[in-house]
């Protein structure tokens, strides 16, 4: 009997937060690739799966990567989250702490750079196509992949939708979907205490998941990153919006990363990821704190209390939507034409309507942020939308 060759293997990893659709676009890619005669490795926890292999043929690896089957990924598809895992890990950038126990005599220094030890792994797990899932920061890691000479093909994910040179990041409708429903649900409480409803949503430097539910009717106002806005503006206009509404209660969305005058970005504690980032959150109590006490120089008198609710993972968690289960079948599906191809070094993409890809450096080259001038009113605290002759579907790509 005669033993199918293997063409290759293809290596996928899921890093940075969890979002909805990430199981699917597994799924999509594996069931593809087996059926094309390659070999499928699952990296578990992301980049820091392939930082941590033990270049041992003995060695106990199973924490770090699994060999994909079209049965195991068959049952994670219509699942949330990724059976894979996933962390914040950046090799170029491992503190002393993170070092594989193993590493610790070669790396000892404050920050390391164990790109080396990626470079070996990779090799050492035979992978020809490495296909990372992520957002700019995972992503920022694959062009160093790519640059150290790795076939990388990058598929974007993030809810905060701001992987540049795409419209579409998986993750993003079924988080749009989420802050729509849980709005529209806290409006009756809302209405019952005749209060303004302060919701803080993801968004550490571009606005989308604000601006969008707001576009949606799901809010009277937004704050964004992209703007610094005056709190006392903010209750002026959230205390009109009550004041004209049949139930007495007003809804703003406050993006995390957003700031009013006299107050910087709000962290939960001063450590960092190894991109840089302190855990944001404390805008949305700022903001319902300083609209109470604000409240009655613009109501007679009277101070408005407010509800203060923060989202967080309550809109990353769970099933994906209907967008967030087809979008990442078909970039699974580009991104296999790519390796099929022998193409590399791409980022798949969803650009005004249609699917293509793009070199994956416009990951490091740029931002996506949203156009102030285009979408957002400074003074209204609201989205911006007159024509929509020739929008992309999420109106502000």
């Amino acid at each position: 009997m005669k033993t199918k060759k293997v063409k290759g293997t293809i290596g996928i990893l899921t890093g940075g937060g969890d979002v909805p659709g990430l199981n699917p676009a597994i799924r999509a890619i594996t069931i593809r690739a087996l059926r094309e005669g390659y070999r499928v490795l699952g990296i578990r926890r992301g980049w820091a799966g392939l930082m941590e292999v033990i270049r041992d043929p003995e060695a106990d690896n199973h924490d770090n990567y699994r060999e994909l089957t079209e049965d195991l990924v068959n049952k994670a598809g219509r699942t949330g989250g990724t059976f894979l895992h996933t962390s914040r890990t950046r090799p170029s950038h491992v503190p002393a702490r993170h070092v594989p126990l193993h590493l610790k005599d070669l790396y000892n220094d404050q920050i390391n750079d164990l790109t080396p030890e990626v470079l070996k792994n990779i090799d050492f797990l035979g992978i020809d196509f490495l296909i990372p899932i992520g957002g700019d920061d995972t992503l920022s890691y694959s062009v160093r992949m790519y640059q150290e000479g790795i076939k990388v093909v990058a598929i974007p994910k993030t809810m905060d939708n701001d992987v540049p040179g795409t419209d579409y990041c998986i993750g993003f409708s079924t988080c749009i979907t989420r802050t729509i429903h849980m709005t529209n649900l806290l409006r009756t409480s809302a209405g019952s205490h005749e209060r303004i409803l302060v919701m803080e949503v993801f968004g550490r430097y571009a606005g989308f998941t604000a601006l969008l539910p707001t576009m949606a009717g799901a809010a009277n106002r937004c704050v964004i990153p992209e703007h610094v806005f005056s709190i006392e503006r903010l209750c002026e206009l959230l205390i009109e919006d009550r004041m004209n509404n049949p139930s007495k209660y007003s809804v703003v969305l406050v993006s995390e990363g957003a700031t009013f005058e006299g107050v910087d970005m709000m962290f939960q504690n001063t450590e960092k990821d190894m991109y840089g980032h302190a855990k944001l959150g404390g805008i949305g109590d700022a903001v319902s704190a300083r609209i109470k006490e604000l409240s009655p120089g613009f109501n007679r008198g009277q101070r408005v209390e407010t509800i203060n609710q923060h989202l967080g993972y309550l809109v990353r968690s769970g099933d994906p939507d209907a967008i967030d289960s087809i979008v990442p079948m078909a970039y699974g599906n580009l991104a296999l034409d790519l390796v099929l191809k022998g193409i590399h070094g791409r980022l798949v993409i969803l650009k005004n309507g249609r699917y293509d890809n793009i070199p994956v450096d416009i990951v490091t080259s740029t931002k996506k942020l949203v156009d102030v001038s285009k979408h957002y009113n400074t003074d209204r605290l609201r989205p911006v939308y007159e024509s929509f002759i020739d929008k992309p579907l999420f109106l502000v790509g």
